[in-house]
This record gives C-alpha cells, sequence and structure tokens, in this order.
C-alpha cells in the first residue's frame, strides 16, 4: 500500500491536466442497461465517477449506489465530533449529493465499520451479489451490459483496496462489466504511475461538471474543516479538490478483465441492438458505411464467384450488392431480428440462402470461393477468432478469397480490436495478403491461400 498524508500539497492538478491532454484515451462505453456505483466511503462516489453518474441519468438508465462505510473515522482526533456524529452527517451528505446528480437513483448504505472492511468481506460479498441481481432482474438486462464502478484497486488506500477487489470479483463473476476509480492516485502519484494501458475516460459536458461541482459541495464534513481545532482539517483541501474539476473522469481497467480472459459478445447483444435500431450502424443512411461498402466491393480480385459465404450479414445490406457478384451466396448471422430484417432485404434473390449460426462453433457447411469477414472478427474472443480463422481455411477453396474489413478504433467493450483480428489473419501460414487498405478508421485486406495469385495474374496478363 501507498503511504501518504491528506495533508500533504500533493500533486498539482497542472501536472496531470499536462499529462492527460498528451493522450487520447478510449471512452468507457455507455451502451448500458444499468449501472451499479460501489464506494467505500460516502464522497467517493462523488469524487471518482458524479459526472459519470449523471450522464448516466440523464439517458434514463437504472442506477444504484452502494455506500459500504458511514466514513466514521475521517477524523479520528477530532475534539468536536463523535464517530456517531460524523456518521450521521455523511450519511445525510451522501444523499443530497446523489440528489443532485441522480435523483431517481437508488442509494444503499451498509453501515460497516469504517477502516476495517476487511473483517466483513462476507457481507459486502453478499450486498454486491445482491445489488447486481436486483439490477438484473430491474431491467432484464443481459450481465455484460450492467456496468459496475468501484474504487481502483491501486489508489493507496486499504478500504478502497479491499471494495475495488470484491467488486471485480462479484462483478466478474457475474458477468458485468467492471471499471476501477481512481481518488487518492491523483493526490500521492504522478502520471508514471497511472496504468494508461487500461486507462478510459469518461467525458462531461458543462451540464455534468457543474452538477458533479454542486455534489461535490455538499460534502462539507470533507471538503471543509469541522472547526478551527487541530484534528478536524479539511480531508480533501483546495489543490485536492481541483482534480475533480476536470471535464472528464478516469476510469481504469482491472488487469484480470484482459482480453484474453474476456467472452465474446452473447447472442443477447445483437438480438437487442437489432430490435431498438432502425438502421443498425446506419448501414442505409451513413456516407461512411456507403462509401466503405463500395470500397469492399471494388476490393473483390474477381468479377463474379461460384459461391460466397458472408459471416455475420445483419440487416442484409452490403449482402444484396455480393448477391449481384455470387452464383449462389449463403448469409449466416445468429441473431434472429438481423436475419428477419435480411430476408425483407432480399425479396426476389433467389440466389441468397440466409442462415442461423451461432459462429464460429457453428459453421455452415461446403467449400467456398468467397468468404467475407467484415465488421465481426472483433466480437470474438481470442480463442474463438481462432476458432474462426480455422474454420475458414477449411471452408475457402484453394484459389479463393478472404475479404476481411474491421474499424480501427479502441472498442473498450469488444473482447478484441480490428488491427489485433487483422494482425491474428496475417499470422496464418496458410495463405497470404493479396491487397491491403488502410485507413485511420479501418482496414480492408484480401487474402488467399498459397499460392495467391494477382488480378493480373488471374486475367492471364501475368504468367
Amino acid at each position: 500500500m501507498v503511504t501518504f498524508d491528506h495533508r500533504d500539497p500533493g500533486t498539482p492538478e497542472s501536472e496531470w491536466r499536462t499529462a492527460l491532454a498528451a493522450r487520447t484515451l478510449p471512452e468507457v462505453s455507455l451502451d448500458i442497461d444499468a449501472l451499479l456505483v460501489i464506494a467505500a466511503h460516502p464522497d467517493d462516489e462523488t469524487l471518482g465517477v458524479a459526472g459519470l453518474v449523471h450522464t448516466v441519468a440523464q439517458r434514463g438508465i437504472p442506477i444504484r449506489v452502494v455506500i459500504a462505510t458511514d466514513g466514521e473515522n475521517s477524523h479520528p482526533d477530532s475534539p468536536t465530533h463523535t464517530p456517531a456524529d460524523l456518521a450521521a452527517r455523511r450519511q445525510t451528505e451522501v444523499r443530497d449529493a446523489l440528489g443532485v446528480v441522480a435523483p431517481t437513483a437508488t442509494l444503499r448504505l451498509l453501515h460497516l465499520p469504517d477502516g476495517t472492511l476487511g473483517d466483513h468481506e462476507d457481507d459486502l460479498t453478499a450486498a454486491l451479489q445482491e445489488e447486481i441481481a436486483a439490477l438484473t432482474g430491474m431491467t432484464d438486462a443481459a450481465p455484460h451490459r450492467i456496468l459496475v464502478a468501484s474504487p481502483w484497486t491501486g489508489d493507496g488506500h486499504r478500504d478502497h483496496r479491499i471494495v475495488g477487489a470484491l467488486a471485480e470479483r462479484v462483478a466478474t463473476e457475474a458477468g458485468a462489466t467492471v471499471r476501477g476509480y481512481p481518488i487518492w492516485l491523483w493526490h500521492w502519484g504522478t502520471p508514471a504511475d497511472v496504468p494508461w494501458k487500461r486507462a478510459e475516460s469518461v467525458a462531461l459536458d458543462a451540464v455534468a461538471l457543474d452538477a458533479k461541482r454542486r455534489a461535490l459541495a455538499v460534502h462539507d464534513s470533507q471538503l471543509r474543516p469541522l472547526s478551527d481545532a487541530s484534528g478536524d482539517e479539511a480531508i480533501v483541501h483546495d489543490g485536492m479538490q481541483e482534480h475533480f474539476a476536470r471535464y472528464q473522469e478516469i476510469l481504469i481497467r482491472p488487469e484480470s478483465v484482459s482480453r484474453e480472459a474476456a467472452a465474446s459478445t452473447p447472442r443477447s447483444h445483437f438480438e437487442r441492438f437489432f430490435a431498438t435500431h432502425d438502421d443498425p450502424w446506419g448501414f442505409r443512411s451513413s456516407w461512411y458505411e456507403q462509401r466503405k461498402r463500395e470500397l469492399l466491393l471494388a476490393t473483390l480480385p474477381r468479377a463474379t464467384y461460384d459461391a460466397g459465404l458472408e459471416l455475420g450479414c445483419a440487416t442484409g445490406i452490403l449482402t444484396a450488392r455480393l448477391a449481384e457478384r455470387c452464383a449462389h451466396l449463403v448469409a449466416v448471422d445468429f441473431a434472429e431480428e438481423a436475419l428477419t430484417a435480411a430476408a425483407r432485404e432480399l425479396v426476389g434473390r433467389d440466389n441468397v440462402t440466409l442462415q442461423t449460426a451461432a459462429l464460429p462453433h457453428e459453421w455452415p457447411d461446403g467449400e467456398y470461393d468467397l468468404v467475407l469477414l467484415s465488421e465481426i472478427g472483433y466480437f470474438w474472443n481470442v480463442a474463438d477468432l481462432d476458432t474462426a480463422i480455422d474454420r475458414i481455411t477449411q471452408s475457402l477453396a484453394p484459389t479463393g478469397h478472404l475479404i476481411a474489413c474491421h474499424w480501427r478504433h479502441p472498442m473498450p467493450e469488444n473482447p478484441t480490436g480490428g488491427d489485433e483480428v487483422h494482425d491474428r489473419l496475417r499470422a496464418n501460414s496458410r495463405w497470404q495478403s493479396v491487397a491491403v487498405h488502410i485507413e485511420r478508421d479501418f482496414v480492408l485486406e484480401v487474402f488467399s491461400p498459397y499460392p495467391a495469385r494477382s488480378v493480373a495474374q488471374e486475367m492471364g496478363m501475368l504468367p
């Protein structure tokens, strides 16, 4: 554990602002159905994630907040306030602060002893399990669509470490998404102490930041001296408060939540997504999608193919164009909502077979001279991606083509990234890259089994 004194000046906020300005962090995904915030003490939740709470509340997403202790030991040497006095005062403060940022949120105070949470891990574990179960039942949410925000385990405070570690374990066991929020790191640490590769950002607009500042001001017992007497000093002094007046909050992905250990995105996510979006990902309306589609079609080395396989056909917008180039096309998805939409899109196209399959473990039979892997690979974890690559290798004709296309920007909620998908495709010794088109936003690549032939070779222009 880090040793620090809250009365020290600490690291100036100017140093943190410089460090943050030099980095572009991925955004915390707020495509969620519920938010569970866990705090060791009243005010942790306000300092760490009040802006997140307000932003989520404005979207009408259910929020539950759990406070482990009443923070009665914040001033152990106070000559004016007993622990019971402080407990009562801080309970009122946290209720009022939550009322500022999220009036409809549910607050649960566990009243566990401040400073000895290690002796009450079973009580805290049970409470967190109950809260995740309550949110799952309330929203009918898939567990991975519940975001759990808890104190960062590396924050340097024993109670924060205990609560954060338990939250990570409980959330991971339940299949929920978990992130840690630092508080005291900003005081004792420097930019070198931050695990930047696991850091994510919550951007706060002016309204959210104002709500956070007003909520923070409610915690009078921590921001201002209880009295002029020794032992009644402010816990969060003015310099420390500056860290929480930023237009962003930082959350940290746990080490235990590695991409290798992450689960592939479940079917329920896609069923929900397609059921609630008339034009998923802007396939029909977005110029970005239209342009990318035309580029993809232009990369096909042949004018026509005998048998095509489209993995993850979604609503069939691209499928309809591929059908013009294939004598027969098998289009696969595992979301029934997507296939229903695709069937409407493909009315009258007798050369297309729509098929339900939970890729990559369920796989269409047959050999194909064209396989399309577009914007789907990053939804698989590493193990499933490798399985898919093996299945594609087995399905691809000796002179066939694999077309792969993926978004390149960070997507923390996905188990892998677009560049990682293409890195693993290139690492397959059984085929080679024929053509590649790379933009800042996406990578588009054509592969073919060895010995691959260029378009000019296929046309007889070269031997």
